[in-house]
């Protein structure tokens, strides 16, 4: 018997310049994120037009923000479930986060924090590439009418993430296994990996996306539900090792209104698996003891 091949993620290049909308290419990879995103739930996404400058700020950017007394981070509040600060839990010591709500909004990173504005010109970036993936998908489906009100219902909600090294006998958790409720997550990180993703089968994928190139694309409950569950929802986790800290920034994409899944999803293959439902209340319910506790929150919530 030879060695055991472990399944890596989908690599898929978003820096070609003949990925246009019509051509050969970008049809090629409507299929092939559609793909990844039913398999997987993620993909790793290469695009090397960030420009290094703003990269290396927004770190820069990273560090300074967690640096900061813990009762200044502590007044990152947000009326909205999961957007505000997150950090000092004794099961929990390597992880700290807060939250931009409508972070493509160049006010609402001014009111969050000075030191934030460079943050506000790499959302936009990453907001491209989320509509641009997207845009394939529905695509892919064959769904392209419905994609113009799907953008405009959209609001992101950027988060900024440090985990710590473990010093000395610590757990090394750096974030606990969980499904992201959006529709979809945009991730980049430091060199520093430490995200490792459950396949369908079981399996555990440590993924390494350490080029400042690289991103990592995951649905989230609401994209799965949408999509009548050909979108798989992956559960993932963080797992910290070495002396580094590790910086990363995860843009959520949110829907204001009702989500529902199109019709054409619907046939005897694919019986429809979900009632039209608000994105919001999605995250409301997450926060009860039965959405928190439940196996799966968005069918405990809306599934038929």
């Amino acid at each position: 018997m030879g060695p055991e091949i472990l399944p890596k993620l989908p690599v898929l290049d978003f820096s070609r310049k003949d990925l246009e909308p019509g051509t050969t290419t970008w049809f090629k990879t409507c299929n092939d994120v559609r793909q990844a995103l039913e398999d997987y739930g993620c993909f790793i996404m290469e695009y090397n037009k960030l420009p290094p400058k703003l990269c290396g700020e927004v770190f820069g950017c990273l560090k300074d923000l967690f640096d900061l007394p813990t009762e200044t981070k502590m007044k990152n509040r947000y009326e909205k479930p999961l957007n505000g600060y997150v950090g000092q839990i004794l099961k929990l010591p390597l992880h700290e986060s807060m939250g931009i709500d409508n972070a493509t909004s160049l006010q609402a990173t001014q009111n969050f924090s000075n030191i934030i504005k460079t943050v506000h010109a790499y959302a936009k970036v990453a907001a491209e590439l989320d509509q641009m993936v997207t845009r394939m998908v529905f695509e892919s489906y064959g769904m392209e009418k419905y994609y113009d009100s799907y953008k405009n219902s959209i609001n992101y909600l950027l988060r900024v993430l440090k985990n710590r090294s473990p010093k000395g006998d610590e757990p090394n958790l750096g974030f606990v296994t969980h499904t992201d409720k959006s529709f979809t997550t945009i991730l980049h990180q430091n060199q520093i990996n430490g995200l490792e993703i459950d396949t369908r089968d079981g399996q555990k994928i440590n993924v390494d996306f350490s080029s400042p190139s690289s991103f990592v694309v995951i649905a989230g409950d609401a994209f799965m539900a949408w999509s009548n569950d050909r979108i798989h929802s992956p559960s993932h986790r963080v797992i910290m090792k070495g002396e580094v800290d590790r910086y990363s920034l995860a843009l959520f994409s949110f829907g204001n209104g009702i989500v529902e899944v199109p019709e054409e999803l619907v046939d005897d293959k694919h019986p429809l698996q979900y009632k039209p439902f608000e994105h919001l209340g999605l995250l409301r319910f997450f926060r009860t003891d039965e959405g928190y506790k439940a196996k799966c929150p968005i069918k405990a919530y809306c599934g038929v």
